[in-house]
């Protein structure tokens, strides 16, 4: 059996009623699209979330969205997430990377990582990808595969 995407992962978080606006950290957000990352550090409750996908909700890019918890320290299902968000925004994407991962001897990450975002630089728009609550993350294999992505950045990914 195939390992399921539990697709709820994938949802941009609606707007809460009565935020507090933040036209500067959406301001300096914006800025940020013109590098290749951005990242949001605080404590937990400061409204990074809210923030974020306020952010987002307005940037006019795409937005692919996957709230990461305990179970994506497992590297495949990780990367298997993570193909799921990006499909949120482009469709076409991924098949190659999901079917390697899911086959009986899959090869290694950095082989799936390749497909992948050799695919997202095929991209027409520009695209931004948010992992949320990446602070759950622990393991040295999903940390690998992630600064992998981030040195080989497609220029249509932010």
């Amino acid at each position: 059996m195939s390992t399921p995407v539990l697709v709820t992962k994938l949802f941009i978080p609606r707007p809460r009623p009565n935020v507090v606006p933040r036209p500067r950290l959406i301001e300096r957000l914006n800025d940020g699209l013109h590098g290749s990352l951005s990242l949001i550090s605080a404590p937990a409750g400061f409204g990074k979330t809210t923030v974020v996908s306020e952010w987002v909700a307005g940037c006019g890019r795409p937005t692919a969205w996957l709230s990461l918890d305990d179970g994506d320290n497992d590297p495949a299902r990780f990367l298997l997430h993570l193909v799921a968000a990006l499909q949120t925004v482009a469709p076409e994407i991924g098949e190659e990377a999901v079917s390697a991962l899911q086959s009986s001897r899959p090869p290694p990450n950095d082989v799936v990582l390749t497909v992948l975002l050799n695919e997202i630089a095929r991209l027409p728009n520009r695209i931004v990808l948010v992992l949320d609550d990446y602070h759950v993350i622990d393991t040295e294999p999903v940390d690998v595969a992630l600064t992998f992505v981030i040195e080989h950045l497609p220029p249509p990914m932010h």
